[in-house]
């Protein structure tokens, strides 16, 4: 059966209908990830370029990308780098792209024309303290430019085809991606495979995750119904079918689009075989064979292929007339364009093809692919010829092209990507000839590989890795101090902090005469951190204190900061002290362009004087904290989150109950910040208070932090409300929860003592006015009491004495608890 060009789109009415939605309610402001899951050839793109369509006839601005299938590794950041180009060929995102690029310098690593720029290389001692940081950068540079390119009524549409391939750093793009929507003109629809998602599948936890985000909608895309089979068919054949074909059609296919639509491309006939393999097979067969070794050349390359790679490989294998084969493929329907490069038709076709080809084969021609690209290295990148190279057994191109690949994922930030190029060639490392590893330093190698994982945030494989440096480097007594000094780092980001502390103190015993001031001024800063955690604090100031004084003298401001901040804990008690320490250890930071020590330090700073009751000095610090961390794109880091959290805690405490604080409407996507905003929602009154509240249950296990707040405050409010017995038994389940999770002396016991008592004293004095004995409610008290003035005791901060804050709410259970025992003794 001939098959015609298909010009409508047609069934799909619910799913095109939450689409439309999706576009509309981003064109008015309020932005979504739409995650567009279904089995290979179900219709997925078929869908979303229908979606396409639609939102470019309206004026909205649409960006089209893909991910790539490139083994284990992929390419850092494919889809954004994509997107970010194919933005600044855009009239709506040029200016928008250059703008945000002068803003954040991070985000111009994944511009071709900026990658020159200086990046640690895989055997250089790693990556500089400012690559966390710069990747946080990086991250919101991209989130600023897709956030800034949409108008009112004019969105920008971002279609990431093929998530299933997506690489780590670009999940971990999508993940911040998301936790940033908040008033943009945005709608990002991603789709993926599903039935390519097996139990340990890399994409399954992040869709798991971005699925409790309440901007995130999941459209699972099933097969056709019987009727929708048939409206599909027709509009495929470009007019009616027999009734016959068309039951036969939907056996066969099952409802999937793309198998029909080969069937029936294939004949439609009751002779077909019943697999959707056999059938392309089939089909396959019927083309010219000049045809056939073309897809079986480019099938090597996956799913899309650029053309003039296709072309050299082509001419590298004796084939002719490249142009006329091409020709007849595209006629065929068996390759096609598709965002610049010769593509199959669908994923599965190319799938089919490779898959067909015998063992020798494949190898054959992935050493064609890698000689092209050898000959030529514009046609593709260093990850490409690693796993060319891996796929033709050559050891020694593998292993020099995968430090090339982890270079280059290295400079654009992306440590995932570079820690498995570099496993990949500490895996060849024993099969490689002298010649793959000369100029190649194992030990450099593996201790490169650790702090790739631990930027990562892969701290166990980190320990494991910078064990294997420190046992390679077992006969160098020059290395063993900063290796192990490393070591130990890795290992306090495990909290592991006793092993921590003995691989520092071997650090410190490993120094020889001669040692670098850098090595020796960090091995002291580590120390001194590992002994404060250990609670050894002579221990702690006194290698503090060394490594201050060599880090001063040899002007090396990174461990000064870090010892500088130790050294703060330690006098925690003196706030004066403490703040001037940590002035100065952020301004040291600054000075050696450490971001995130830098924000540390100054959060740090900020709760000094929020503790020590200081809120003018607090509000002060983070103002201006949380304006740098804004100015350097680090507003969702670690740090930054905390100073905006504070920053609004700080804001309440100081008598501010606007709800406005956070702006752009972006509390909803953090919970910890959403939580916060409860502390005025009481003191304002309300309505909805306590519904918030208990809207936070489900992140209990979540985040210690978020349970405290969002439960006390809801206790809070439900005692104001009267809901007496509500409040009393949430009072005590928090405590109970927080006293497993934390300790049973936690300090925010004692305000939930505090609060749970005054309910306590409120239901007595309910009780004698109805005339009831309401002695009953006192034992209750006389624990919670008791419990708070343990915490007092036991639970108290280094420096041993509570703040203001800790010393007002201690006063207020012991106030609630004398009302309360006026009102059981009965006494008016």
């Amino acid at each position: 059966m001939a098959r015609r060009p298909m010009t409508t789109f047609v069934a799909r009415e619910a799913e095109v209908a939450r689409l439309d939605a999706a576009l509309d309610r981003a064109a008015a402001g309020s932005p979504s990830l739409v995650l567009l899951g279904g089995d290979a050839g179900v219709g997925k793109t078929r869908l979303l370029d229908h979606l396409a369509g639609i939102a470019a006839d309206r004026g909205a601005a649409v960006v089209t990308t893909h991910c790539v299938d490139l083994g284990e590794v992929g390419l850092p950041y494919l889809p954004f780098a994509e997107a970010l180009r194919r933005l600044r060929s855009l009239e709506a995102g040029r200016d928008v792209v250059d703008r945000v690029l002068s803003a954040r310098p991070a985000l111009a690593r994944l511009v071709p024309a900026s990658q020159d720029a200086a990046g640690p290389g895989p055997m250089g001692g790693g990556a500089g303290p400012e690559d966390a940081g710069g990747r946080l950068q990086l991250f919101d540079g991209l989130a600023a430019v897709l956030g800034a390119v949409g108008r009112p009524g004019r969105p920008l549409v971002l279609v990431l085809e093929d998530l299933h391939w997506a690489d780590s750093s670009s999940r971990d793009v999508l993940r911040f991606l998301v936790a940033r929507l908040g008033s943009e003109h945005l709608l990002v629809v991603a789709s993926y495979r599903a039935d390519d998602l097996h139990r340990r599948h890399p994409l399954r936890p992040v869709l798991a995750e971005l699925s409790r985000h309440p901007r995130v909608e999941r459209i699972e895309l099933a097969p056709f119904t019987a009727a929708e089979l048939g409206t599909f068919v027709e509009a495929v054949a470009g007019g009616p079918v027999p009734r016959e074909v068309v039951r036969g059609v939907l056996a066969r296919s099952e409802g999937n689009a793309y198998f029909a639509e080969e069937i029936l491309e294939a004949g439609g006939g009751g002779a077909l075989p019943w697999s959707l393999a056999d059938v392309l097979r089939a089909r396959l067969d019927q083309v010219d064979p000049a045809v056939q070794e073309l897809a079986r050349v480019a099938s090597v390359a996956g799913r899309r292929v650029s053309e003039p790679l296709l072309r050299g490989v082509w001419a590298a294998r004796g084939g002719r007339d490249f142009d006329v084969a091409l020709r007849e493929a595209v006629a065929a329907h068996v390759l096609g364009g598709e965002a610049g490069r010769i593509a199959f038709r669908h994923a599965l076709l190319a799938e089919v093809v490779y898959a067909d080809l015998l063992p020798g084969e494949q190898v054959a021609l992935h050493r064609a692919y890698l000689d092209a690209m050898l000959a030529d290295p514009s046609l593709g990148t260093s990850a490409q010829r690693a796993h060319h190279a891996q796929r033709c057994h050559d050891v020694t191109t593998a292993v020099r092209a995968s430090l090339e690949a982890a270079q280059e994922a290295g400079r654009v930030l992306a440590p995932e990507e570079e820690l498995r190029h570099l496993e990949t060639v500490l895996g060849l490392w024993d099969a490689a000839p002298e010649t793959a590893r000369a100029g190649v330093d194992r030990v450099a190698l593996a201790d490169d590989a650790a702090q790739a994982a631990s930027r990562a945030g892969r701290t166990g494989r980190a320990v494991t890795l910078a064990r294997l440096a420190v046992e390679a480097a077992h006969d160098d007594a020059a290395r063993q101090a900063p290796l192990r000094s490393r070591l130990a780092q890795t290992l306090l980001a495990e909290d592991a902090t006793q092993e921590a502390l003995a691989e520092a103190s071997r650090a410190l015993a490993s120094l020889t005469d001669d040692a670098p001031d850098t090595d020796r001024a960090w091995c002291l800063a580590v120390h001194a951190r590992a002994c404060l955690l250990e609670d050894r604090d002579d221990e702690a100031a006194q290698s503090a204190n060394a490594a201050i004084d060599l880090a001063r003298s040899a002007g090396l401001p990174g461990p000064e900061a870090d010892a500088l901040a130790t050294l703060a804990v330690l006098v925690v008690d003196d706030p004066d002290s403490a703040a001037a320490l940590l002035e100065t250890a952020r301004r040291s930071a600054a000075s050696a362009g450490d971001l995130v020590t830098e924000q540390r330090c100054a959060y740090n700073l900020a709760t000094t004087h929020y503790y020590a009751g200081r809120l003018d000095d607090a509000a002060t610090v983070l103002d201006a904290a949380v304006a740098r961390s804004r100015a350097a794109g680090l507003t969702w880091s670690e740090f930054g989150h905390a100073q905006a959290f504070f920053a609004a805690l700080t804001r309440y405490c100081r008598g501010d109950l606007r709800d406005d604080e956070l702006g752009e409407g972006r509390g909803a996507s953090s919970p910890l910040l959403a939580a916060v905003r409860l502390y005025g929602a009481v003191a304002r009154g309300d309505e909805d208070a306590v519904a918030r509240g208990r809207a936070f249950e489900g992140a209990w296990e979540r985040d210690p932090q978020i349970a405290l707040i969002s439960a006390g405050c809801t206790v809070d409010a439900l005692t104001w409300g009267g809901e007496l017995d509500e409040a009393l038994a949430l009072a005590q389940r928090i405590i109970e929860h927080l006293g497993r999770t934390w300790s049973d002396y936690f300090l925010g016991g004692i305000w939930l003592a505090a609060l749970a008592v005054g309910a306590l004293a409120d239901q007595a004095e309910q009780a004698r006015l109805r005339g009831e004995d309401p002695a009953r409610h006192l034992a209750t008290g006389d624990r919670l009491l008791e419990r708070a003035v343990e915490s007092a005791q036991r639970g108290r901060p280094r420096g041993g004495r509570l703040g203001p804050e800790g010393l007002g709410w201690l006063t207020r259970v012991r106030a609630e608890h004398a009302r309360l025992r006026v009102h059981a003794a009965g006494t008016a």
